[in-house]
């Protein structure tokens, strides 16, 4: 069976998808999701919260990203595991995971919200949020050279998108190197860097621009 992703380059949490298919070369059609037909309808009937990525495997609609990546784990099994067998291991990549998604994700999402007349939150309390965040991820990374265990894992396929677009909306500190040098390494790992380069042609739609030399 086919499996089927849509999705938008563009998106952080699509990248987090890719990423992990890449990762295991794992086999896909993409349903590119830029309101052509008939992906968006398809799309508005699969996903009635409008919330992008959902994955399709035949009949099965597998919706959130980490789910997304579970699914893949569990099912489509490659080289690189993201969920370790080990049971405490496995608690501490999902503790990760979810450190990006919530504290990561959320502030640079509200904050480009607020840029575009979406949300009306606080932005120096959000810029706020990221910093301590930096600074939680500069201690947690030290000797680290994944963010959980020893094992590139889920924890890490968060970690990429968040921390890339994160440092567009509020500058990572320099005095943040240990963030710097993982951030670096995921840069690097050849399935974040095909779903960057699938992201470029749409980079000019990032509300607060995409700087130079930071990606």
């Amino acid at each position: 069976m086919t499996l089927k992703l849509y999705a938008h380059p563009l998106s952080s949490y699509c990248q987090k998808v890719t990423m992990a298919l890449y990762e295991n070369d794992t086999p896909f059609d993409f349903a590119m999701l830029d309101g052509s037909e008939p992906a968006a309808s398809t799309f508005a009937a699969l996903a009635p919260l409008g919330k992008f990525p959902v994955l399709t495997d035949g009949e099965r609609v597998v919706p959130e990203s980490t789910v997304i990546i579970e699914y893949l784990d569990t099912h489509y099994p490659g080289a690189t595991r993201f969920i370790p067998a080990d049971r405490d291991a496995a608690l501490e990549v999902r503790l990760i995971d979810r450190m990006f998604d919530n504290y990561f994700e959320t502030p640079f999402q509200r904050i480009v919200g607020t840029a575009i007349g979406r949300d009306q939150a606080d932005e120096a309390r959000l810029r706020g949020q990221l910093d301590a965040a930096y600074h939680w991820l500069d201690g947690w990374m030290a000797g680290r050279e994944w963010a959980a265990g020893r094992a590139f894992s889920l924890a890490d396929c968060a970690a990429a998108p968040a921390l890339l677009y994160a440092d567009w909306t509020h500058a990572i500190s320099k005095q943040h190197k240990n963030v710097w040098a993982y951030r670096d390494r995921l840069l690097a790992r050849p399935s974040y860097a095909r779903a960057l380069d699938e992201a470029r042609p749409y980079r000019h739609m990032f509300p607060l621009g995409a700087p130079e030399g930071r990606d």
